[in-house]
């Protein structure tokens, strides 16, 4: 039959009804059906499949969790460290964080500002260095590499003792208990004259930074007082900012290799892990430092960890493989098993993107956790603050005997607190 347009009885004359018995869907020309039955309903066996679209729609949602809370923070800036002037007012630093709202207040002040500043211009130092590239290294940078290596040298003269318990092996008190008997004295070994009396500031600082003798263990928190100590020197003035890349690929490097001794000869808990959903069970900091070096190199991209020979060659010049290399040395099993944030950040384009988002969590999940900020210390040079209250003020207008609609006024602290 010659192909045709099928068209229905009566369609287009009108004249000429359907003849009976005939269906008003058939073909005038061939007899065949013009539409066709609709499709079976779906049963309740085989459901139609639920739509679910490719990307969520861009709608600017408040954050549902931690994590997108911290991809939507923005990324932390360097600023330059104040350095502080006569007359001194050292004071030994206390604890003073308790409740998220002073989480809030530190980093709402110049002291958080500047302290995470401080970290962010490290980062920055050593953007696209190897450790090994050569440094500025001022006298004083070379006696604090001089005091952490006999702090290594301790741990070879204090051997463990046996025992049975898995973590924390109690010669690590004995190393403790010298690091405190001694900090003093090491501290003076660079301090200048006009100085000395820093000491009892920066000696907290340093000695909390290399674990808890109580608990025996180490964790973010005493990495954490480590760079608030190295903070303290560049309010002092005692580092300036071309020993930053000094700092990182020279002293900071030479505190990791220290504490990985630690680590793995008094066997130190890790304080306050995550366990697998944590970025390390003991550092944070040579991941940021680490990333950076990383950034435009023109082979090695964040996938590269999971090549072996990358980590064999090249994990000592760069601290983010060095970092990789001693977690699948510790931890056995598949490295997306025990370290899946690790094996997820590999994933990342760049490290660029890493790298940012290492200071962004390093803020979200360090610096804003009161179980580990709690032990933060403050004194003079990294300031808690002043706080004006409303009964401060108003003793200042009544000793001056003034009245004011000021005296009514609370300060910012006193008005989040009511």
């Amino acid at each position: 039959m010659d192909p045709h347009q099928h068209q229905s009885i009566g369609e287009g004359d009108e004249t000429s009804p359907p003849p009976s018995g005939t269906a008003a869907t058939s073909c005038r020309h061939c007899g065949g059906p013009t539409s066709y039955p609709s499709p079976p309903a779906w049963s309740d066996i085989s459901p139609p499949p639920t739509y679910r679209p490719i990307r969520a729609p861009a709608v600017n949602l408040p954050p549902t969790s931690s994590q997108q809370a911290i991809i939507l923070a923005p990324v932390p800036q360097a600023r330059k460290t104040p350095v502080v002037s006569p007359p001194y007012h050292f004071q030994v630093p206390v604890k003073r964080i308790q409740t998220p709202e002073d989480i809030r207040r530190f980093h709402d002040s110049d002291s958080g500002k500047n302290f995470l500043g401080f970290v962010v211009s490290l980062s920055e130092s050593i953007r696209s260095r190897k450790i090994s590239d050569p440094c500025h290294e001022s006298p004083v940078i070379n006696s604090i590499l001089s005091i952490l290596q006999s702090l290594i040298d301790w741990v070879d003269e204090i051997p463990p003792v046996q025992q049975s318990s898995r973590y924390g092996n109690l010669s690590y008190r004995v190393w403790h208990s010298r690091l405190i008997d001694d900090s003093e004295q090491l501290m003076l070994q660079f301090l200048p004259d006009d100085l000395r009396s820093a000491t009892v500031e920066l000696v907290p600082y340093f000695a909390d930074s290399f674990g808890n003798s109580s608990r025996i263990d180490y964790g973010t928190g005493h990495e954490t007082n480590f760079a608030a100590w190295l903070y303290s020197l560049a309010s002092l003035g005692l580092v300036k900012e071309e020993d930053y890349q000094a700092i990182v690929s020279r002293v900071f490097v030479k505190y990791l290799d220290l504490m990985r001794n630690l680590q793995l000869v008094y066997c130190l808990e890790p304080a306050g892990s995550h366990g697998v959903w944590g970025l390390d069970d003991y550092h944070f900091l040579p991941f940021i430092f680490g990333s950076s070096q990383l950034i435009d190199h023109k082979y090695m991209k964040p996938k590269s960890i999971h090549n072996q020979d990358i980590l064999d060659n090249f994990s000592k010049e760069y601290m983010y493989l060095s970092c990789i290399a001693f977690v699948k040395q510790v931890k056995k099993g598949l490295f997306a098993e025990h370290s899946p944030l690790l094996d997820d950040i590999s994933g990342v384009p760049n490290w660029n993107k890493v790298n940012a988002g290492m200071l962004k969590m390093y803020k979200a999940e360090v610096l804003e956790k009161v179980p580990i900020m709690q032990h933060f210390l403050f004194g003079w040079l990294i300031k808690w603050g002043l706080i004006w209250c409303i009964c401060f003020v108003e003793t200042i207008y009544a000793e001056q005997g003034l009245i004011s609609q000021y005296a009514l006024q609370r300060c910012w602290y006193c008005i989040r607190l009511l």
